[in-house]
């Protein structure tokens, strides 16, 4: 399966790939899409789309895996996370793909065991499960990597749960 996971951003979006199943994963593609923050809200939000549908393109992924929004006291940061949220959503619904969002607890326990780990700690357990030389940079880089991981190993878990609970009630 390949998970592009998506770490929502206006100024910062990142984006990974990774290949795998639950137990065993390796990179594709990591990188960030940056815009400036004196741009156009909507040119910034058209940019981020071509980027999107380029990544979408060029990987073909089975899923894509986003961070769903944490409510934060700072309200103009959580709406442009939200926008860029509902651009990676559309993109992806626009070529039929499913889409599954995890919360940040969720993705940090996946990674390290526990859903209160620090950026680094998350940062050097991408590394370790994906066998790089480094962390990823900048941080949401490494999230998006981790979010992919965490839909491979918690998403697949959970549709084969959904699956037989399903085969069960028929």
């Amino acid at each position: 399966m390949r998970v592009l996971g998506v770490d929502p951003g206006l100024t910062r979006c990142g984006l990974g790939v990774v290949d795998g199943r639950p137990g065993r994963a390796s990179m594709v593609a990591v990188g960030v899409v940056r815009t400036p923050a004196t741009a156009d809200p909507g040119e910034r939000l058209v940019y981020l789309e071509q980027e999107l549908e380029s990544w979408l393109t060029r990987f073909e992924p089975d899923v894509v895996a986003i961070e769903r929004v944490f409510a934060d006291v700072n309200v103009a940061s959580v709406m442009t996370t939200a926008h860029a949220t509902a651009i990676a959503l559309l993109a992806a619904a626009k070529r039929g793909i499913p889409v599954h969002f995890h919360t940040p607890t969720e993705v940090k326990a996946a990674v390290t065991g526990t859903g209160r780990a620090e950026k680094a700690q998350i940062g050097s357990m991408v590394m370790r499960i994906l066998a790089l030389d480094a962390a990823p940079r900048p941080a949401d880089a490494a999230d998006a990597l981790a979010l992919a991981i965490c839909h491979l190993w918690r998403g697949q878990a959970q549709g084969r749960l959904a699956a037989l609970a399903a085969g069960a009630r028929s």
